[in-house]
């Protein structure tokens, strides 16, 4: 697991002029070692290009990432120890549910007793006790996808896992299910999770903190009750909650709010008793 920093920006332009030619405005962000995190927002907002730049995938054009303190910038995923997790399954048809999950230990020459116990532990944890020796050919997209997300938590060593959008293809009436499943093996593992979605279901009920990203920026880091709570932008108000917050004019003049025309007084701070 690791620490990860990001001091960066990014445009796919080669000489970016104006907020508009960034795909990442310049941004600072911590992510703890173990902490279960979602990018939240909107298609195009930044959250998958972030995402990329953490896993190796993707260069930034300025700045750089850290990881425990290294600068991994131009680092590899292979080298930054990754896994990441995709919209769409990432398997091997000709493989077994076994084989499959076992092929990134096996890549990384884990003994067969220590891979048998994993695969053990991770087919649990996702239900699929009972299709290990199924082909991954006659599985269904759910069960499919429910293996990528088993690849890319079956090795303890990683530095992060990353899920870019990993409930697309399934079910609705099983998402619920595997949001659960996610949240617990996070409590059971203890891994860095980091979630990219635009469904504020997804990123409430996974993560502990949750970063609302808008037009390249990340506006507002927060819980789920702080989000809801105390909204720090606009957008937040708006994308957060369904429906969104309502949001009325307003001028302050002295101690008094002018909303449509109508004055409103600040409260007197209630005054508690000596003693209490």
């Amino acid at each position: 697991m690791a620490h990860i920093t990001l001091d960066l920006a990014h445009s796919y332009k080669p000489d970016p002029r104006q907020d508009s030619d960034y795909a990442l405005l310049p941004l600072k962000m911590e992510f703890e070692d173990g902490g279960a995190y979602a990018l939240l927002g909107p298609s195009g907002c930044g959250k998958t290009t972030m995402l990329n730049i953490m896993s190796g995938l993707l260069v930034p054009s300025h700045g750089k990432v850290l990881f425990d303190g290294r600068d991994v910038t131009r680092a590899t995923p292979q080298d930054r120890n990754i896994a990441q997790v995709f919209q769409f399954p990432v398997i091997y048809d000709t493989m077994t549910v076994a084989e499959n999950l076992a092929f990134p230990l096996r890549n990384r020459k884990v003994p067969e007793e220590q891979i048998r116990q994993r695969v053990g532990v991770i087919a649990e944890m996702l239900e699929m006790s009972g299709q290990l020796n199924q082909r991954a050919a006659g599985l269904s997209a759910d069960a499919k996808q429910k293996i990528s997300l088993g690849r890319g938590l079956v090795r303890s060593d990683v530095s992060a896992v990353l899920f870019d959008e990993p409930l697309t293809v399934i079910d609705p009436h099983l998402k619920w299910q595997l949001r659960r499943k996610l949240k617990q093996i996070h409590h059971e593992l203890k891994l860095t999770l980091i979630y990219v979605t635009h469904d504020q279901v997804e990123a409430l009920t996974f993560a502990d903190q949750v970063v609302v990203m808008t037009r390249g920026r990340a506006v507002q880091v927060g819980s789920a009750d702080a989000l809801f709570e105390r909204p720090q932008h606009v957008f937040v108000g708006h994308f957060i909650g369904s429906p969104g917050m309502n949001f009325l004019p307003a001028q302050l003049e002295g101690d008094r709010l002018q909303v449509a025309g109508h004055a409103l007084e600040q409260p007197v701070p209630r005054r508690l008793p000596e003693g209490a």
